[in-house]
């Protein structure tokens, strides 16, 4: 470590690392912390070394947490992070590359420890790990601090990524903080305790950080939408131009990759990864989808999310707005969810926005090309055996979800598509989406029934198409046919069903039932049309079968049909 490169395998005896874990107290002001933070060091780029390194780094992290109870060295270093936090936001304004990467250096070791600590340690002793300090600093008092140690750097994180731009050389920094408090939130995974009960969790959720929540959440929704990639120069190789760069980008690789990266140098259109939006888009859906049923402990992120309104709108804002709300630019968001809807986080923030936020809901549906966010969604059920069935039931919810909407039922059929190169069933050159829509749908259907047999998967599926069926228009012969052939599947399954309904009453001596109305209709309408064909002829052509129908319908008496109201279903949390 410090101003030299090391190699994994020299960690254990890096006398930086070794003085840092020991039992003798560095005071926050010594030279050393200088020296330590200023370390070039290649960090793995694969899970292979990662896993190397927490084995080469697993006896000083025992040691740190050991001595650190009398050192207090853990606190002096976050310490040290913080007073250059502090100055971060003026040091990202002139472009002060040095100071940024000895930034990054800091909370790289703080998080590593971290990690350490949340794995191996119970909430309480992590909380002592960061309160703890050296006889001689027994009722010492930072005046920056005013509150807990854990928390003022939960709450130094949220502003740094709140307040400090996102430019090429603090991008790796940003990524940094996000993976720090993931690693600290991540605490519920090894506690069978609640989030909500969790101290961490009050700090964000309760403390200074909650102040922040629409300014955080909007700062990751921005992220998110922005899509930005790795910039070129820091995943360049480490002895290769700018050697400050270069040490930020090493240290960069192994959380971008998150242990899945290659040994070998890769080509640059290899590593021009979205990795800030990804990871932003997994910290707010932590934040989001934690502490959310404890009445005690409300949810600031959550409302924030689910009340931010549209920069682009112009009307004034309602007075009976939610106090936790800002506004962003729908318009760059949509477009963000379209392209980047193919894995279960992304869709799981489509989820939530058209189910929970109302105006975000009614701008999606006001969209003239909303074929852009429905095709992805048709792609990701269509692979359904490569998804994993929380995934599947998201993106047929959203579709549930749209399905409401006659305008949506409407416009789908005026959508015309060609040439889809993921539909395997069968050539079609051109197709509407609402045609393609019912196709997957009944395709998830038949899935559904030969491999997962769930039963609200198969009501969700009937929901949709029952919600869009009074609309369908200029369908395609294949979906007609495919429509067919899935009623005629139904109605089997309903008729065995239906016998050995009657045959278990005859047994127990019960009276036989009666007919339904599902039967005695059916049998109605289908005697009346097949005496009219079977009369005129058996080798009629298609045409003529349709005139046949046509003449009957003006003579089929109606009044003896049961009329039902309008299939209309609504998705509901339980």
């Amino acid at each position: 470590m410090g101003a030299h490169s090391s190699s994994i395998s020299e960690l254990s005896s890096n006398e930086y690392l070794q003085k840092l874990a020991g039992a003798e107290p560095i005071n926050q002001i010594d030279p050393f912390w200088n020296q330590l933070l200023s370390f070039s060091f290649l960090i793995p780029i694969n899970s292979a070394d990662a896993k190397l390194l927490e084995e080469s780094t697993s006896g000083l992290c025992k040691n740190f947490a050991i001595h650190n109870c009398k050192s207090g060295n853990f606190g002096a270093l976050v310490r040290n992070f913080l007073v250059r936090a502090t100055e971060l936001k003026a040091s990202a304004q002139c472009e002060d590359n040095i100071f940024t990467w000895q930034t990054y250096n800091a909370l790289f070791i703080v998080r590593s420890l971290c990690k350490y600590f949340v794995e191996h340690l119970s909430e309480e002793l992590l909380i002592q790990q960061f309160e703890a300090k050296p006889p001689d600093m027994d009722g010492y008092v930072d005046a920056s601090e005013v509150g807990p140690l854990g928390e003022e750097l939960m709450n130094s994180l949220v502003e740094l990524l709140v307040d400090v731009p996102v430019v090429s050389f603090t991008y790796a920094l940003h990524l940094e903080a996000l993976n720090t408090l993931l690693v600290l939130l991540s605490i519920q995974m090894y506690q069978p305790q609640s989030a909500s009960k969790f101290v961490l969790y009050k700090y964000m959720m309760q403390g200074r950080c909650q102040i922040h929540a629409c300014l955080l959440v909007k700062s990751l929704l921005r992220n998110f939408a922005n899509q930005q990639k790795c910039p070129p120069e820091l995943y360049k190789n480490p002895h290769e131009g700018d050697g400050v760069i270069a040490s930020v980008a090493s240290s960069l690789w192994s959380v971008m990759t998150l242990g899945m990266g290659g040994k070998e140098e890769k080509k640059e259109e290899e590593y021009n990864e979205t990795l800030l939006a990804n990871q932003s888009l997994l910290f707010l859906l932590v934040l989001c989808n934690h502490c959310t049923s404890e009445r005690s402990l409300n949810n600031p992120y959550r409302q924030a999310l689910f009340s931010f309104t549209n920069s682009q709108d112009q009307s004034s804002a309602s007075p009976t707005l939610a106090a936790a709300t800002f506004k962003t630019d729908y318009t760059e968001l949509f477009q963000s969810l379209c392209t980047a809807l193919r894995d279960d986080q992304s869709t799981l923030l489509l989820y939530l926005l058209i189910h929970r936020n109302v105006n975000m809901k009614a701008f999606i549906l006001s969209r003239t090309n909303i074929d852009a966010l429905v095709m992805p969604i048709l792609k990701i059920l269509y692979n359904a055996q490569d998804r994993n069935s929380h995934h599947i039931y998201m993106a047929l919810i959203i579709l549930l979800i749209l399905s409401e909407d006659d305008v949506f039922n409407k416009s789908i059929h005026e959508c015309v598509i060609k040439n889809i190169p993921w539909f395997k069933e069968r050539t079609i050159t051109e197709i509407t989406l609402g045609g393609l829509l019912i196709l997957v749908v009944i395709r998830t259907i038949q899935y559904n029934m030969t491999r997962m047999r769930d039963k609200y998967l198969h009501t969700n599926c009937l929901a949709a198409l029952a919600n869009m069926s009074s609309h369908f228009s200029n369908l395609h012969p294949y979906v007609a046919q495919r429509l067919v052939s899935l009623f005629s599947q139904l109605c089997k399954k309903h008729t065995k069903l239906i016998e050995q309904i009657r045959e278990a009453a005859i047994n127990e001596g019960e009276q036989k039932p009666e007919d339904s109305d599902h039967e005695s209709e059916q049998d109605y309408v289908l005697s009346f049309f097949s005496a009219r064909l079977e009369k005129d002829s058996t080798n009629l052509s298609p045409n003529e079968v349709l005139e046949i129908i046509k003449e009957g319908a003006v003579h089929f008496r109606r009044e003896k049909l049961k009329k039902f109201p309008d299939l209309k279903f609504k998705f509901k949390t339980l």
